[in-house]
């Protein structure tokens, strides 16, 4: 059986500082930097696994014969494929045009034939992630695609009798709230499919469900509550069919994106029960010091393999989903109402990497009920950045409509509930969204969502230390100079400094 690992560094652009590899300051990661943003993650950080992105944005197609020619008396001690691994993340052909998608699988069959030229036994790139993902017969695609584009190059190109291998390792990453509240039949389908074309079943899977994407959809709430959901129907098909799986959950370091930091990395075991493998983002990297980033790390590689799936029973779970269903559609119609005043702050926050824009043959963007909204980093820099973090958003009236029962299953769920939910509560600015609110009265839903949350939970919310009362005053200025757009995205990063996260 291969290492699984626990870490997986990803190319997530959320970080507010430079970071750590960086000499002058500088924390815009462009392309061209990426390899020694890999390189660093690898040498100095001792993480095994990166996330090359291909899904809407730039990727260098040249990074394993960088990675070999650059340090390959560290891959020949650490293989590739072996004890280290690059993980590629391809476009969704179904969502963005699929210009990336030859190129990125004719790396990975030139990457295994370089590994082969340099003595390395180890096929280096043999496992992708599909984003998006919503049904079974887009994987077995995928894997359609992949052989014939083997198969023509082993019968065409290869002049050495030394075959590519036709089969690749598929991560369905599950991001919308119904997706993941649905992927245990979604992994059932895939494991039939699979059996019917391979006739063997796939000897482990590594499904990967989403936290800020669902978030940007559907609310904090909602999507907590399908992620939950997901990984116990994860460990139901497991059980089921004796096929092991190893859970990966995308997660970035404010609450609203799920909140591992490494000053959350001991008890995040508790918030997610039965993750196998997390991604360690920009912010999580960068913008904490460096032992402490190395420490955290190591905690989460000795403690999420002994993570235990809760399962919910059928009841359990009826439950769960009509509380999510219930949260999502408070979210999105609090957030129909309040987005068209936040389009000048989205378009201030600062970029941290080149990403394709959203536009025209290259466009797919992220919606929520009708309205049209950034990217979950942008989106969640800009309400932190005027003082409304988004995990309140409809929360507070989704709490009040519960019943004892559902609150006590919802902390049962989430011991950690109040510790998160006052985490991002430190950053309300409620003299800016009473302002808000004077003018467009879709604001005083969140009033309310505050008032609740802070009564229901028991807790108090607002600025407690020198940084977030500095955090708060900020946000005041931004919200006076949402006009001047070079001036606000440098309080942005103010913000963001503050708070060590973008978004």
């Amino acid at each position: 059986m291969r290492k699984i690992p626990s870490t997986m560094a990803t190319q997530h652009p959320d970080n507010a500082a430079a970071p750590f590899w960086d000499k002058d300051g500088n924390p815009f990661v462009s392309t061209e930097r990426e390899l020694i943003d890999c390189m660093s993650t690898y040498r100095q950080l001792d993480m095994i696994e990166y996330m090359w992105d291909w899904e809407g944005k730039y990727a260098d197609a040249s990074i394993v014969d960088k990675l070999y020619g650059e340090s390959y008396d560290y891959f020949a001690e650490q293989p590739l494929g072996k004890d280290t691994f690059l993980t590629f993340r391809l476009p969704n052909i179904w969502e963005e045009k699929g210009y990336s998608l030859l190129q990125a699988m004719t790396v990975m069959l030139s990457a295994e034939d370089f590994a082969k030229d340099l003595g390395f036994k180890q096929r280096p790139l043999f496992e992708i992630i599909l984003p998006m993902t919503t049904r079974a017969d887009q994987l077995i695609q995928m894997h359609n695609l992949y052989s014939k584009l083997a198969q023509f190059k082993n019968d065409n190109f290869n002049t050495n009798n030394a075959r590519n291998n036709e089969i690749l390792e598929m991560i369905p990453l599950v991001e919308g709230v119904n997706s993941q509240m649905s992927i245990g039949l979604l992994l059932q389908e895939y494991i039939d499919s699979y059996k019917a074309q391979y006739k063997v079943a796939p000897s482990y899977m590594r499904p990967f469900i989403a936290c800020s994407d669902p978030a940007l959809s559907s609310g904090w709430l909602s999507a907590r509550l399908a992620n939950l959901d997901a990984l116990s129907q994860i460990q139901q098909i497991s059980d089921k069919t004796s096929i092991p799986m190893y859970p990966i959950i995308g997660v970035g370091g404010l609450p609203f994106r799920g909140g591992l930091t490494p000053n959350t990395a001991a008890t995040f075991h508790e918030r997610y029960p039965g993750v196998r493998t997390v991604t360690i983002q920009s912010s999580f990297r960068f913008d904490y010091p460096i032992q402490q980033v190395k420490r955290s790390i190591k905690l989460l590689e000795q403690t999420l393999p002994h993570s235990k799936t809760r399962v919910l029973d059928d009841d359990t779970t009826k439950t769960v989903q009509a509380l999510a269903i219930a949260a999502e559609q408070r979210y999105q119609t609090t957030l129909q109402g309040i987005a068209g005043d936040l389009q000048r702050v989205f378009a201030a926050v600062p970029r941290r990497r080149e990403r394709r824009l959203h536009i025209g043959l290259l466009a797919y963007g992220r919606s929520s009920g009708t309205v049209k909204i950034p990217r979950a980093i942008t989106y969640t820099a800009g309400l932190y950045s005027i003082g409304a973090p988004p995990e309140f958003i409809g929360l507070g009236r989704s709490l009040k409509a519960m019943s004892a029962s559902e609150l006590e299953l919802l902390r049962n769920l989430n011991p950690h509930i109040n510790e998160e939910i006052e985490t991002a509560g430190r950053y309300i600015n409620i003299a800016n969204i009473e302002k808000l609110a004077k003018r467009n009265k879709a604001w005083s839903s969140v009033l309310d969502d505050i008032t609740y949350t802070q009564e229901i939970l028991g807790i108090k919310l607002g600025p407690r230390t020198h940084a977030e009362k500095s955090h708060q005053n900020i946000t005041s200025n931004v919200l006076l100079m949402k006009n001047n757009q070079k001036f606000l995205t440098r309080l942005i990063e103010e913000t963001a400094i503050l708070r060590k996260s973008l978004g």
